[in-house]
């Protein structure tokens, strides 16, 4: 048995038949939505492609990305605003989406694997730390998230392209810092995050000094 099976084995074992794998992409930018993607395969399904997303590239994610749709039994994909990352904070967005997915796949799961999320008592589940690279199933979910997130940031790309966001994905390098300290804050901006407040109260500071 291929090690990437093994946590979905053992749940199968345990008498469970639906296993969902769980992750997200885009807790560490400081602009753009939190996506968070659920994938439930066929027993015994297996693809040695499928990997943590950050091993792989990104032509090989969008490969993969089809692949996983075509062979999973059911997927969900939920998308987190940059204002209920800013209103809940990135971790129980994170926790919040998955939940949402649990929730809303359309079929109904009975144990959940996640990337080192424990999900309350909604599913019984195992929270696996770097899980992406351990569960096939969350491996997959990784590969869903990051690959819709990377699309939506190329989309803001097009509307504010002094950002450069479809290169970095609106994490926080030090060309995109720039861009934010020469331009100022976006709509699509965290603004809990560290580097924008910082942005919003000198903007603040230099209206304050005008009046």
């Amino acid at each position: 048995m291929c090690e990437r099976l093994a946590y979905e084995q053992a749940a199968y074992e345990a008498g469970y038949q639906k296993i969902i794998g769980l992750d997200e992409a885009g807790r560490g930018p400081m602009a753009g939505p939190l996506v968070v993607a659920g994938v439930i395969f066929p027993q015994g399904y297996y693809d040695e492609r499928i990997n943590d997303s950050k091993k792989l590239t990104a032509k090989k994610r969008e490969a993969l990305y089809n692949i996983i749709i075509e062979n999973a039994l059911a997927y969900h994909i939920e998308v987190i605003s940059v204002e209920e990352v800013d209103e809940l904070n990135v971790y129980r967005a994170s926790q919040t989406g998955m939940i949402r997915c649990v929730e809303k796949i359309n079929i109904k799961p009975d144990y959940a694997l996640t990337d080192a999320m424990p999900l309350k008592d909604v599913i019984p589940h195992d929270a696996i730390v770097k899980g992406d690279a351990k569960s096939l199933s969350i491996g997959a979910a990784s590969i869903l998230a990051k690959v819709t997130r990377d699309h939506i940031m190329i989309d803001y790309a097009k509307q504010y392209p002094e950002y450069g966001f479809e290169k970095h994905k609106g994490y926080p390098t030090k060309a995109h810092k720039e861009a934010l300290e020469k331009y100022g804050v976006t709509p699509i901006h965290r603004k809990s995050f560290a580097p924008v407040k910082d942005v919003l109260n000198k903007q603040k500071q230099m209206s304050l000094f005008d009046l």
